[in-house]
């Protein structure tokens, strides 16, 4: 690409010399042989004034000395007589056609080409008689070389330009490529997996259109793929709750000697129908961490979290104790305050002792629901801190699933062990 722009560059700026600089050659040509022949009317003027007396007198004329201009230019002045006869000056022995045009006395002066030289010639007067004629002439050499030279100056000028145009070429395409080399390495960063990958600013308004684009697209994709690892860290957290109790459930079955199996089987059913809705409470929470909001069914929920409890302490001799005190209606996400009830439940099961109490209660326009147990005490320790390599996430999670619906989670008593739940009242 760097290449191709820089050839572009210099061969628009070739093509632009040339064509500016045909014009102007020609310009140039006309240009000295337009003051060349100044310089010869000139010189043949100032003779003709000067012998104009001793060609009237028939005296053999005498040239002044030329002056210093047409000295420099190589000119050369001579008198001749009107038969062609040389009396005067430098020039050629015989008038050429020049010299005898001008004697004819019809015309001012005549100028043309004689051998290699570019000749004027001037008739001088006297009332209606041709005393003579003055000739001034210049080598076409020499005005071949001042039209060299200065076409070799324009060439030079235009081979200056020419390498100008390359070298700003090459700046310039410097700039505009490595910002797109820049962001093409950003690009195969973020293609290898690395979604911190960001595209630096170049200063060009359509490069820099382009990665901020890419940079929203890196962060986008970061941010799907964080939910999506959450989503399945989560996911795996919940679910091992009702596939516990499923499992102590037919583990019980089976070493209960007489047991009734179809009881087991009903048992088991029910398990796998809160499985299913563990499911897909958070497939919905798992869209953007936001479920559809409606007035909650706490009796429904409490019922829920009863079987739930009874299938996860029931095997291991522990009781689950369910108050309601006059709980104030709320509405909020059924499945959120399921999965925060199921990892409180969870929680007392794992790291509790004996009787788990759920106890629903009006907190002043505020649902308060405390989960506590009769496990040891807390004392300063942070229950809702993550612990290394990612597990301990339930309560995090809980906490977090709370606050997105606009309520809290807080330990309320470290001793014994009781975790708090506010929900806001509906109105």
């Amino acid at each position: 690409m760097r290449r191709r722009i820089t050839s572009l560059t210099v061969l628009a700026a070739l093509v632009a010399t040339v064509l500016f600089a045909l014009p102007l050659g020609i310009a140039v040509w006309q240009y000295y042989h337009d003051d060349t022949k100044s310089d010869l009317e000139r010189a043949a003027d100032a003779a003709a004034l000067a012998v104009s007396d001793d060609l009237a007198a028939g005296r053999t004329p005498a040239l002044p000395p030329l002056d210093e201009q047409d000295d420099e230019a190589g000119g050369e002045v001579a008198v001749y007589a009107p038969d062609g006869r040389l009396l005067a000056g430098r020039g050629p022995a015989a008038g050429g056609p020049v010299e005898r045009q001008a004697a004819k006395a019809k015309v001012d002066l005549v100028i043309g080409r004689e051998g290699d030289e570019m000749a004027l010639a001037v008739p001088v007067v006297n009332g209606s008689r041709v005393t003579g004629v003055v000739r001034a002439a210049l080598p076409l050499t020499e005005l071949r070389l001042r039209i060299v030279l200065t076409w070799l100056g324009m060439a030079g000028l235009a081979v200056a330009t020419t390498g100008v145009s390359w070298l700003m070429a090459r700046r310039s395409t410097r700039r505009l490529v490595r910002p797109l080399e820049e962001l093409a390495a950003a690009a195969e960063r973020l293609g290898d997996g690395d979604f911190t990958a960001r595209s630096p600013r170049a200063g060009i308004a359509e490069i820099d259109q382009v990665g901020e684009a890419l940079d929203t697209t890196a962060v986008r994709i970061g941010e799907t793929l964080d939910r999506e690892r959450a989503f399945s860290a989560e996911a795996s957290h919940q679910l091992r709750t009702p596939l516990t109790g499923l499992r102590l459930q037919l583990e019980a079955a089976l070493q209960t000697p007489g047991a009734d199996p179809y009881e087991a089987i009903r048992a088991g059913i029910a398990s796998a129908d809160r499985l299913e809705r563990t499911i897909d409470d958070l497939l919905a929470l798992g869209r953007e961490r936001r479920a559809p909001r409606a007035e909650l069914d706490l009796d429904a929920l409490l019922d829920e979290l009863r079987q739930s409890g009874e299938a996860l302490l029931g095997p291991r001799g522990r009781a689950l104790r369910i108050v309601r005190q006059d709980p104030p209606p709320a509405r909020v996400a059924a499945a959120a305050v399921r999965q925060v009830l199921g990892v409180l439940l969870d929680n007392a099961v794992t790291h509790g002792r004996g009787t788990v109490t759920v106890v629903a209660r009006d907190a002043g326009d505020t649902l308060a629901v405390d989960v506590a147990d009769e496990g040891p005490d807390l004392g300063e320790t942070d229950p809702f801190a993550a612990a290394p390599g990612g597990t301990g996430i339930g309560l995090p999670l809980a906490r977090s699933l709370a606050e997105a619906e606009g309520g809290r989670l807080r330990l309320s008593k470290p001793e014994p062990p009781t975790f708090t739940l506010l929900l806001p009242a509906a109105e």
